[in-house]
């Protein structure tokens, strides 16, 4: 189904393209004109181009819509977290003191206070 689709909006892209340089120059971006001379002439061309124009345009819409719907068809919902890695274990334990050692907050006490450190 979708490998018939891509060759079909293929086609429809191929065919717009072709109907958009068959179209007559009105000065166009680089200011260059056209002839009257060219291969169809006078108001039939612009009605049977402008016409051909829309429907290949609206049927490269349709296409590509049901081309990215036939592409999420396909797929399975995820999410960005259900693929994360899990995070680093944070069991860390800091190195326990001396025993007989007195702790920072008791040096800071015994500095700021004068009080004497605990046992």
């Amino acid at each position: 189904m979708e490998t018939v689709l891509i060759v079909v909006h293929l086609l429809i892209v191929i065919a717009l393209c072709g109907v958009v340089l068959l179209q007559r120059s009105e000065g166009g971006g680089l200011g260059m004109g056209s002839s009257p001379s060219g291969f169809m002439t006078g108001r039939g061309q612009a009605n049977l181009l402008t016409r051909a124009t829309a429907i290949l345009g609206t049927a490269f819409f349709v296409t590509s819509l049901l081309l990215a719907i036939v592409a999420a068809r396909g797929r399975a919902p995820s999410s960005p977290l259900d693929n994360a890695a899990p995070p680093p274990p944070t069991t860390q334990n800091a190195p326990a003191a001396p025993a007989g050692a007195p702790n920072v907050l008791d040096q800071l006490k015994q500095i700021q206070g004068g009080t004497a450190p605990k046992p």
